[in-house]
């Protein structure tokens, strides 16, 4: 960090609000560094800012014009690689994508385990005290994770989290990503995006966990439903825009997709009317898969060591590509 240019330990730091609590523990991180909440910061303390948490609007960017690093508050940093400031400061960035994977990961699984179990289907007996049979013809059939195809879509922080969990059930596990073929011994095969068709073909379970990007923005597509063996499952946890929703309900209400658990949609909220509500064998969680207290107190280690670091000139954990975008 002392090698980056322009680097020298910050003199103020710009702190979003839902940080407060946290700020004796930040102040302790950068004990000769002036930190100030963004609701309390003059115009002089914005134009001298060296560092925000949790900061990065245009509004604040353009004002904020010795601006070094940016630690954003979420795994997803497309709202911050998309302000052009960013990329012509060549600005450091930071996310949270080491917090969150655990957490989310945990909820693919138990999409995945809901939906190849039919618990919502026993749920609506047992809220009527109606005891299934075992050959009632109406029950669906029930089957194992082990044994079966995952392909993780991304394999980066979060989706790596998703193919431990995933290979501990006895999954075979295949992957995409970017950023070239290596992986984890726990994946079988890591693939470029450009194998994804190729890929789902053998898939059981189809997980989204791709950032957005130009590359990803709608990727999830007709086409893409279309390549996939009857009787699979998507879920999608990475971001909302890289599913064309209308193509998702074709496929869901058309049958080829057996069903899907949607932790992120296009839009956001998802409207009342939208059919998606009311398919089978669809399971909306309003994107909170990371919403947990362990996911917050890794959050918030994060943020105060990542900050000391910065001070201390040291290496940052979970540095984004800006140019990547992830």
């Amino acid at each position: 960090m002392r090698e980056r240019q322009g680097w020298h330990s910050p003199r103020i730091v710009l702190v979003n609000p839902e940080l407060h609590e946290l700020l004796p523990q930040l102040q302790q991180a950068a004990p000769h560094a002036k930190l100030i909440e963004m609701s309390a910061a003059s115009a002089r303390e914005l134009a001298g800012a060296d560092a925000a948490l949790g900061v990065c609007s245009a509004e604040v960017l353009s004002k904020a014009k010795q601006l070094q690093w940016i630690q954003w508050l979420a795994a997803g940093v497309e709202r911050c690689v998309q302000q052009p400031l960013v990329r012509e400061r060549h600005m450091l960035l930071t996310n949270l994508q080491r917090t969150m994977g655990p957490s989310m990961a945990e909820h693919v699984l138990g999409m995945m385990l809901v939906l190849s179990r039919h618990l919502d289907y026993f749920l609506k007996q047992q809220q009527q005290a109606h005891w299934v049979k075992d050959d009632d013809a109406q029950a669906p059939q029930l089957a194992d994770l082990e044994g079966r195809t995952v392909l993780v879509v991304g394999l980066g922080g979060i989706g790596t989290e998703v193919a431990r969990r995933a290979h501990a059930f006895g999954m075979r596990v295949i992957a995409t990503r970017a950023s070239g073929r290596t992986g984890p011994d726990f994946v079988s095969y890591v693939g470029l995006p450009d194998e994804l068709p190729k890929l789902a073909k053998d898939a059981d379970f189809i997980v989204n966990c791709t950032p957005l990007t130009p590359q990803t923005t709608g990727v999830f597509n007709k086409e893409f439903f279309a390549t996939l063996k009857p009787g699979a499952y998507f879920i999608s946890v990475g971001r909302g825009r890289s599913t064309v929703t209308a193509d998702l309900i074709a496929a869901l209400a058309s049958g080829g997709l057996a069903g899907a658990g949607l932790d992120v949609v296009d839009p956001e909220p998802l409207p009342p009317d939208s059919p998606l509500w009311h398919l089978p064998n669809v399971i909306i969680t309003p994107h909170v898969s990371a919403d947990t207290p362990f996911a917050e107190e890794q959050r918030n280690a994060v943020v105060v060591e990542n900050l000391r670091r910065y001070a201390a000139g040291e290496p940052m954990l979970s540095v984004v590509d800006v140019e990547r975008g992830y």
